[in-house]
This record gives C-alpha cells, sequence and structure tokens, in this order.
C-alpha cells in the first residue's frame, strides 16, 4: 500500500466526516434558525417547520455516515483490523459520493451544495483506493 496515498485519503476522509457533522448540525440541531433557512433556501419559519421531521432525520443520515468513517479510520489506526476498517471507510464514503449524486439529480439548482457534501468524500474515496491498490 502507498503510505502517501492512504494518509491523503484519510485525511480528506476526516474533512468529509467533518462536513457531514456541520450537516447533522443544521439539519438536526439549527434547523429553524434564520440564518439555516437561509443556507437551504427554506423561505418561512412556518415551512421550516413543515420540513422539520425530514430535515431532523436527514441530518442524522449525515451523522452516521460520518461516523461510518471515523468507526473506519480508528480501525485502521489500530492496526489490528485495518482490512476491515478500509473496507467501512470506503462505504461510508462512497454513500456520502452517492448521496451527493442523488442531490444533484434530484435538483440541479443543488449543485453547489451536492460539490460541498461530495467533493472531499470522492477525493477520499480515490486516494484511498489508489493506496490499497498500488500495494
Amino acid at each position: 500500500m502507498s503510505p502517501v496515498f492512504l494518509v491523503i485519503g484519510s485525511v480528506l476522509a476526516a474533512i468529509a466526516a467533518l462536513i457531514h457533522v456541520y450537516i447533522f448540525v443544521l439539519e438536526s440541531v439549527s434547523w429553524t434558525k434564520e440564518s439555516t433557512r437561509r443556507v437551504f433556501g427554506v423561505r418561512s419559519a412556518e415551512d421550516a417547520e413543515l420540513m422539520k421531521p425530514l430535515a431532523y432525520n436527514q441530518g442524522f443520515y449525515n451523522l452516521f455516515l460520518a461516523l461510518g468513517v471515523v468507526a473506519g479510520l480508528i480501525m485502521v489506526a489500530s492496526g489490528a483490523v485495518a482490512q476491515a476498517g478500509y473496507g467501512v471507510t470506503l462505504f461510508a464514503l462512497l454513500s456520502m459520493v452517492l448521496a451527493a449524486v442523488v442531490l444533484i439529480t434530484s435538483n440541479p439548482k443543488l449543485a453547489r451544495s451536492a460539490l460541498i457534501q461530495g467533493a472531499a468524500p470522492l477525493l477520499g474515496l480515490a486516494f484511498l483506493v489508489l493506496g490499497i491498490a498500488t500495494a
């Protein structure tokens, strides 16, 4: 395995996890705040209240994806179950990338959001795969 690619991929994976934790906070913790409504283009407090259960649920999906990456990276760092850790990390990153694809295909106007959500996991995934493949 190429250690440089693995380190770069792991750092990008950690960044992806942090981004998804931030999205969790926006969607599940501060959804009805005016600043969060602006981020998501929600027009009114009433609309935010109507959407709150969906946003709350979606936020936890993002949190769980982040936790998958973190758990995988911890497993990799432990050494004892590194192979399984790579599998968990790759699965969580791929899920993040695919969620970004779903976002942009559901509404092309959300391309910027999809890029924010999907770029770090896509790059992390690519570097980790390259690192594993160049063993």
